[in-house]
């Protein structure tokens, strides 16, 4: 039996109603039976998503270890500290990159964080239920990943020095780091809407994000240690058993991008969104509230309309 199937018979074993008949069902079943379908329907974006965190959060236990592990030939070759981190950057924005223009990254539309699913949420491109289902994948990946390294690298991953790549405030404490993930989040989203949203760029959104990462981690790590991403923190944290400020990755990353959608709808209103998706010129589905074909033909331009695999 496939995973849909099991999915369908989970959701007839609970009592679900087909979807015509859901409407004189009492509410609170109705939504459960809606939750259950979706889940059947998008499981595959759910798996995509996390595996893209996890993904994510293997090379950046990696990365780290290369880099600040004292036993590293690398860390004995860079001893300056600001090119180690430019390295790193360099290092996690391709890797950023390359999740992105994935297959995967093409089908779920790599967010790899709760922050911008909620931000899409707000802007009406994700449906409630898919939101639930990814946040939740997004923080299952960010441990697993973690996890995953723990088990490669070993106790590389646990050293002081690597500390499971464990975002925290650094350099002004608390409230420096607090407004540092604000405005990192509110820039990253801004740009995003921005390229996403062209008729021209749209299709390097990706680049343009994985380019920001690198200069956050290059720029930015000694205020916050550069999360931007709830999720992302939570999976070091699981790992290094340190939640030291973890408040601040729940809360400033996901207000910042929320304030950045807010000012974009006011300038450039909700019909000019046109997709949850970082990268949509391909051929693999679509499970959001899509507008990309209008977009398409807003370009006036044939090979804009160019689908790749």
């Amino acid at each position: 039996m496939s995973s849909s199937d099991t999915l369908k018979s989970l959701s007839q074993a609970s009592g679900c109603l087909p979807a015509a008949a859901e409407t004189s069902a009492a509410p609170a079943v109705s939504r459960a039976c809606a939750g259950l379908r979706t889940l059947g329907q998008h499981w595959p974006e759910y798996l995509m998503e996390a595996a893209e965190l996890g993904l994510f959060m293997i090379s950046a236990c990696t990365f780290t270890v290369l880099l600040e592990h004292p036993g590293s030939p690398a860390h004995g070759l860079l001893p300056d500290a600001t090119l180690r981190r430019v390295l790193m950057g360099a290092a996690m924005g391709l890797t950023a990159i390359l999740i992105i223009y994935s297959p995967w990254g093409k089908q779920s539309g790599a967010h790899m964080n709760p922050a911008v699913t909620l931000a899409f949420l707000r802007l009406r491109k994700v449906r409630p239920w898919d939101a639930l289902f990814y946040v939740l994948a997004q923080f299952a990946g960010g441990i697993a990943g973690v996890m995953i390294a723990f088990h490669i690298l070993g106790n590389a991953v646990a050293h002081p020095s690597v500390h499971y790549a464990v975002t925290s405030p650094v350099m002004g404490g608390v409230a420096i780091a607090f407004a540092a993930e604000l405005a990192i989040s509110f820039l990253q989203l801004t740009i995003v809407l921005n390229l996403s949203n062209h008729p021209k760029w749209s299709r390097y959104t990706g680049m343009a994000a994985g380019v920001m990462v690198a200069i956050y981690i290059a720029a930015e790590a000694p205020l916050s240690g550069m999360s931007m991403n709830p999720a992302r923190t939570v999976g070091s944290a699981v790992g290094a058993g340190s939640f030291d400020g973890i408040w601040i990755y729940f809360i400033a990353p996901p207000l910042g991008m929320l304030l950045a959608t807010e000012i974009y709808v006011r300038f450039r209103k909700y019909n000019t969104i046109f997709c949850a998706k970082f990268h949509h010129a391909n051929r693999k589905r679509c499970i959001f509230r899509c507008g990309y074909g209008e977009l398409v033909r807003m370009s006036d331009l044939v090979k804009y309309g160019t689908w790749d695999a």
